[in-house]
């Protein structure tokens, strides 16, 4: 892994490199590099972190998502720079720091506003009604849970990213689950679980494609067919959960007989299928691997344009002004459902509630959430913290299972420590890949490891930018959510179960090199991780 200019390159590795002193003929005042962190350095910053997210959670509980957990990271990002500077790093480095992890989050949240867009204008377009319309006539609450997690997980594969099979198909199947009978909340599980497996197992995914490009040695398709094993058992065994408690938990009273939500959605809003044409669009650009902010900001324009010709009544409706002219109106209802969300007025409270929401204002706190955990994040990677956390962990993982054991729980350490997913993708990538050589361990079991750890246990952190946005998105809580994402949950510990019974580790001629050494990774065209396994 090279290094971001903290050490002369005559120095070789940071862990090898003793505190620099200055010596007989260094010239008086001659600069001197910022020192390697201490363990105690490391931990500091962590347990100030802990701390302060127990204060904020336990002070005002689910709602401390809503600034208080941001404040509780902006001060644990400082602590962490209060130690680089005793370290002799320099404002100017801290500072370029944290501006450099919230500039490589730039992306995610450019995605976040147009989720919210997207969200308002599917609302006014009748995109999210029909397929809630629909969804009625085929799901019922019993096998609803285990359908959901089916759904998602075929459009994930379809489209190749868990974040936007949640804002569009997960956003209308939570949305459906009260008017079942179902949990909201389960529902929000399922999407979830259903999501992530589909984007694991498809070469459309942006990180499916980048762990084995940083591991080397092994191309997208044989990484997706080691998933298989173990991300496939996670998947299986969640299904059948989903379908235990559907039929195990009776549906609970519904707002509205399903008829009858039927003939108020048909009232409201014009159904039909015209209204899943941005929803088609959105697949389709995916399938062209279209950026996804380009490809979700079109599909949310073009729903807001189809909403004007197929809901003009529901549009009139939201903007209020009856005596504005077509202009006027249509103006107003674009940029009012992208800015701040579509608000349903049919005065059913059961329906206005379901599809009011959305809008680039709804996602500013979770956007708050994610810079707050991107700054800390990028202090404590560039300030040499990180590495020296994880350093003891390589150096005591002495078995096959307490190696592939410490990738899963560094990428779970560093999901929740910096808050970001590609990150806990990253580091362990680089850092591991070595050691998994010298002892002949099949690159594409490292590959797998972080997948099953580094990816999927993302939505499981508040603050983490995964949990962040599937919290804002699907309007559940992500400790509400949490214990029913069971794929999320399960994948990390079926990787832990083969590892310490070896079964499916595969083997390979160990190479030469002293333990903790790393070589860079061999570049490789897209093109060619996209070959027979």
């Amino acid at each position: 892994m090279k290094r971001r200019g903290r050490w002369p390159p005559t120095c070789g590795r940071a862990s090898e490199v003793a505190e620099p002193r200055p010596t007989e003929g260094t010239l008086e005042g001659a600069p001197v590099g910022p020192r390697s962190p201490s363990l105690l350095d490391a931990v500091i910053p962590l347990i100030a972190l802990i701390a302060l997210i127990a204060l904020t959670v336990i002070t005002f509980g689910v709602d401390a998502t809503a600034g208080p957990l941001q404040v509780a990271l902006l001060l644990a990002a400082s602590v962490a720079g209060l130690i680089a500077f005793k370290n002799g790093h320099t404002v100017a480095h801290v500072r370029d720091a944290a501006i450099g992890g919230v500039a490589s989050g730039m992306a995610a949240l450019f995605i976040l506003l147009a989720v919210g867009a997207l969200i308002g204008t599917w609302n006014m377009a009748g995109t999210i009604p029909t397929i809630v319309y629909y969804g009625i006539g085929l799901l019922n609450a019993t096998w609803f849970y285990a359908a959901t997690a089916i759904v998602c997980a075929l459009v994930g594969v379809a489209i190749g990213s868990s974040w936007t099979t949640a804002a569009t198909v997960g956003v209308a199947l939570v949305a459906l689950a009260p008017l079942l009978g179902a949990s909201p909340v389960i529902a929000a599980g399922a999407v979830i679980s259903g999501a992530y497996f589909g984007d694991k197992m498809t070469p459309l995914s942006e990180t499916t494609i980048l762990v084995p490009s940083l591991v080397g040695g092994v191309t997208t398709n044989q990484h997706i067919a080691a998933m298989v094993w173990t991300s496939g058992v996670a998947y299986a065994i969640a299904v059948v959960l989903f379908a235990i408690i559907g039929f195990a938990i009776p549906p609970a009273a519904v707002p509205l007989d399903p008829a009858d939500a039927q003939a108020k959605l048909a009232t409201e809003f014009t159904i039909g299928p015209i209204n899943l044409l941005p929803l088609a669009l959105l697949v389709v650009l995916s399938i062209r691997q279209v950026p996804p902010f380009l490809a979700i900001l079109a599909s949310a324009l073009f729903a807001a344009g189809l909403a004007l010709v197929t809901q003009p009544t529901a549009v009139a409706a939201f903007v209020g002004k009856p005596e504005a002219g077509p202009l006027v109106t249509a103006t107003t209802a674009v940029f009012a459902a992208m800015a701040t969300g579509f608000v349903s007025s049919t005065g059913n409270e059961a329906i206005d509630s379901l599809f009011s929401g959305g809008g680039m204002a709804s996602m500013l706190s979770t956007v708050w959430l994610v810079l707050a955990a991107l700054s800390f994040g990028a202090i404590m990677e560039n300030a040499g913290f990180l590495e020296r956390l994880i350093r003891p962990v390589v150096a005591r993982a002495d078995t096959t299972g307490r190696l592939i054991a410490a990738v899963i729980f560094t990428s779970i350490g560093l999901n929740v420590v910096a808050g970001d997913q590609y990150v806990a993708d990253v580091l362990p990538s680089r850092v591991y890949r070595t050691e998994f050589a010298r002892r002949g361990i099949a690159p594409r079991m490292l590959s797998r490891a972080v997948e099953d750890a580094g990816t999927v246990t993302s939505p499981l952190v508040p603050w983490n930018t995964c949990g962040a946005y599937m919290s804002g998105v699907l309007g559940i809580a992500t400790g509400d959510y949490f214990i029913y994402c069971f794929f999320n949950l399960l994948s990390p510990v079926i990787s832990l179960i083969y590892g310490f019974t070896g079964f499916r580790i595969e083997h390979i001629q160990p190479t030469s090199g002293t333990p903790g050494t790393e070589r860079e990774p061999v570049a490789r065209p897209v093109a060619a991780q996209g070959g027979p396994a």
